[in-house]
């Protein structure tokens, strides 16, 4: 065990336990049949547990023994469009929607005509603020044939049908994931764009009519001399606990006659004083490979702080680079360090997976990647799990946009309810918080995607709290 690995033991309180790993392989004992594709964790049938969505199947989670597998599977991303309260699966790769019908069972949903498109990504979110979920879909490119494909929004008519209302293939999208960054009751989109292509933040003005303001706001993610960066994945989260979402900017970075192509960087929202805009604050010690992809973020031992696992494309060893995936724990001072061995994750395969869920209902967030489910085993700190749900009136049942604040010790833990991130991936809906040692019941403030704030008091910890918008 190297140094970094020791100091990290000790930081998470693994002094008596340093021979057992944090992360526990145990896909083929749970009855999982899983592939390297990227996965959508959520809860398909309302029994209070993560199911898995992945294209080998739809995997039902039998209270946290094991899964059976109850469908066939896609690339999904989930919501409840209908807001019947059972969420329901669009295949991006397919262009394909599916009804929940009931937690039984999803039946095909007609779409309108579709431009053709080749989609990496895609993500859920009222964007126009009628209490229903619409779609933004990333389209990708054909490289052999130089062509970039349409992205796409399709806007929910009253969880009837779907209208095309907006495409464009001016970029050539991977990665497409959501936030309200400035909390003015309005969704906006990050994509991740590649070919050294500048990122795009989509600004919602309100009503879903969005402008580009990714260089009004310092978010292209690139460095000097490049007009973008290879992006795949980005990834919303709140990395200082200063209550604002900031984001990761996942840059895949060749060498190249100029130098190290643009890398990933973390991205700081400044809040309201300097009008939402972001810092640029570099690496943060991620540390360069070329092959970089997908990346997901979750607080996995529950210190309050939230850390970065990071998939990679493939395994080539150039410029010294091992090019696996790499687990990043997240040390409090927006300092990041690589804990993959010492976690039990060294030397995994790549791949684009990556996403986050506590499938056992043990307070600690358990890792789908690269085909496996690892579970976590890190020594048990307090902890909140909160799932949210809106009325299917003015704030849509899955909450997708909603986002919950605690004070902790000082700072301010945030965390947001999101339908995409990464390239292609979908965590869990429940929202997560670590707690580290504090044992006292904590306060929530739930700011509903309405624009809405809702104040909870004295929430006892370890334990999952659930929470419905009223007007």
């Amino acid at each position: 065990m190297n140094l970094t690995a020791i100091l990290v033991a000790v930081a998470v309180g693994q002094n008596a336990h340093l021979s057992q790993p944090i992360f526990v392989d145990r896909t083929q004992e749970m009855g999982l049949r899983l592939n390297a594709d990227a996965v959508c964790l959520v809860d398909i049938d309302n029994d209070g547990w993560t199911d898995i969505c992945s294209s080998t199947g739809i995997w039902h989670n039998n209270h946290g023994t094991g899964f059976t597998r109850v469908g066939e599977g896609g690339t999904f991303v989930a919501a409840d469009f209908d807001n019947d309260g059972f969420v329901d699966l669009f295949d991006y790769s397919r262009q394909r929607l599916y009804r929940n019908n009931g937690g039984k069972a999803f039946a095909p949903v007609d779409l309108p005509a579709l431009p053709p498109t080749n989609s990496r990504g895609a993500c859920w979110g009222d964007f126009n603020g009628d209490g229903y979920a619409d779609l933004y879909i990333g389209g990708f490119e054909d490289w052999d044939r130089d062509i970039t494909y349409p992205s796409m929004i399709l806007v929910n008519e009253s969880g009837k049908s779907f209208k095309l209302a907006w495409t464009s293939a001016t970029y050539r999208t991977r990665g497409v994931t959501a936030c309200d960054f400035n909390r003015d009751g309005n969704l906006d989109i990050y994509v991740s764009n590649y070919r050294l292509q500048p990122n795009q933040l989509w600004l919602n003005a309100g009503g879903a009519k969005f402008r580009d303001a990714a260089f009004e706001f310092g978010v292209v993610a690139t460095s000097p001399g490049f007009d973008g960066g290879h992006s795949i994945g980005a990834a919303w989260g709140d990395f200082n606990n200063d209550g604002w979402m900031d984001l990761f900017a996942g840059n895949f970075a060749h060498r190249d006659s100029r130098g190290d192509q643009p890398k990933s960087r973390f991205l700081l929202n400044m809040g309201p004083k300097r009008a939402y805009h972001f810092d640029d604050v570099g690496t943060c010690g991620i540390f360069y490979q070329e092959s970089y992809a997908s990346p997901a973020v979750a607080d996995f031992d529950n210190d309050g702080n939230l850390d970065l696992f990071f998939t990679t494309v493939y395994p080539v060893a150039s410029f010294n680079n091992p090019n696996f995936p790499v687990l990043y724990r997240n040390d409090g001072n927006m300092h990041f360090s690589d804990v993959t061995e010492f976690a039990g994750l060294s030397k995994l395969p790549p791949n684009y997976q990556a996403a986050w869920a506590d499938f056992n209902h043990d307070g600690r967030m358990d890792l789908v990647t690269a085909g496996h489910l690892y579970m976590n085993n890190a020594p048990q700190k307090h902890w909140l799990e909160v799932r949210l749900r809106g009325d299917g009136k003015s704030v849509n049942r899955s909450a997708i946009g909603s986002q919950v604040r605690i004070p902790f010790h000082g700072k301010t833990l945030t965390r947001q309810v999101e339908a995409g991130t990464g390239e292609g991936n979908q965590n869990d809906l429940t929202l997560h918080f670590g707690l580290a040692d504090e044992k006292s019941p904590v306060d929530l403030e739930i700011y509903w995607p309405n624009g809405k704030t809702q104040h909870i008091h004295r929430v006892r910890c370890d334990q999952v709290v659930d929470f419905t918008f009223h007007r």
